[in-house]
Order: structure tokens, then sequence, then C-alpha cells
């Protein structure tokens, strides 16, 4: 059987959106469909997609403001834009913020399809490159997964890859705690530290199974990677 691809579809309009994850799950596409910005990045921040299909207008957050929030996160993960914007500044404007594609309604759900496949197959072929060894675990950055010698994969979160990331990045060296949280948190107030250290946590236990590897805590600077 052909591999499935996961996308994350957000589209306000129902009857539209209910369309186009129909159609895209009968040519081996696994479709969570979601109709405001909010929930489609609360969504993008729990799972591991493979492309992004965004409507511009949405409510609660649209599009843009959307993509301009994911690719705080994640600069590599495929993204196209749908929208009944027809205006020369709009294409450009989706383009200089992130989006990889750009379809206008109406539009063809062989051409969404064909769009979908050509952005994920370019991704796909950087994917030897990016495959990075952290002690005895394999670090892949754009799956956000880490594996352990022949162990099962661990999925990370957005923001455990991007800290692990960022952490290899300065391996030996203090990552700036004020940088990091200010890079994927948005803000370096009392509240996003705490979140950044519950990060820590878990990245430390996820990597625990090598004993070389270390988080150490920099008390007032931030963290280093030691392996």
């Amino acid at each position: 059987m052909p591999e499935k691809t996961y996308i994350l579809l957000a589209e306000d309009e129902a009857a539209l959106g209910q369309i186009v994850k129909e159609s895209l799950e009968t040519r081996d596409f696994i479709v969570d469909l979601v109709d405001d910005g909010e929930r489609a990045l609360r969504l993008f921040q729990e799972k591991n997609y493979e492309a992004l299909v965004l409507d511009v207008m949405m409510p609660k957050k649209d599009g843009f403001t959307l993509v301009k929030e994911i690719r705080q996160e994640d600069d590599s993960i495929p993204i196209i834009f749908l929208t009944a914007k027809s205006q020369t500044n709009d294409v450009v404007e989706g383009f200089s913020i992130g989006g990889n594609d750009y379809l206008k309604k109406p539009f063809s759900m062989e051409e969404l399809i064909v769009r979908i496949h050509n952005l994920v197959q370019r991704k796909q072929l950087q994917k030897s490159s990016d495959i990075i060894t952290v002690g005895g675990y394999l670090f892949n950055f754009p799956k956000q997964t880490l594996q352990f010698e022949d162990d099962e994969l661990v999925l990370l979160t957005h923001r455990e890859a991007h800290l692990l990331f960022h952490l290899i990045k300065n391996k030996n060296q203090v990552l700036d705690r004020s940088l990091i949280l200010n890079k994927l948190w948005n803000s370096d107030d009392f509240f996003a530290a705490r979140s950044m250290d519950v990060f820590i946590s878990k990245l430390r236990k996820k990597l625990a199974k090598d004993e070389s590897i270390q988080i150490i805590n920099v008390r007032g600077y931030g963290y280093k990677l030691t392996y």
C-alpha cells in the first residue's frame, strides 16, 4: 500500500473544508480539519504533520498571522495557502512570511494534490542530511524524532525538537536562556521560563539511555549540552 501523507487542513468554510478533506483522504492522505487559526496552531504544536494547507481568511487567527507563528517554531514544513484573494500584494505577503505555495479559490483538487506531493517530496530529498548524531541517538530534526540504537522512534514536540536543535548547535557552550525563550516562546517572562524548564526535563528523560549526554543548568545564564 502507498505510504500516507499526514497533513493539517485549516479552512473556515465548512462545506469546502469537508470536500477537500474527503477528496484528499481518497488519495492516500490523512487529514486533520480545523476551522480557525487558533485550533490550527494548537494541533500543529501537538502533532507531526508533513504539510499544512491553510486558508488565509479565518476567525480567531488569520492564515498570515498563523504562519508567522509557525515559522518561529518550524522553518521547513511545507505550507500552501488557500485564498479567495487575488491581489498581487497578498501573494507577495504569503511568500514573504514563509508560505511555499499559493492556490486561489476555486481550485482543482488535482492541482492541490500535485502541489502537496511536490513540496513533500522536495523536503524528503533532504532527509539524509537532516539526521544528526547525538551520542548514541539519531536525531531527525525535520521529522522531530529521536532513536537510540535499534529502539523504536521517539516523537518530539515542535518545541522539544527546536530546543534540542539549538542545544546541539551550541554543544559544549551555554545556550543563552533569554535568547532561546524569545525565539521559541516569544517571551522571557517567568511563565515562559518555567515552561522551558519543563521541556528541558522532558528532553533529559528522552535522552536518558545514553549516560554520556547531559543538559547542564548554568544558573543565571542558560543550559549547556555535553556528550
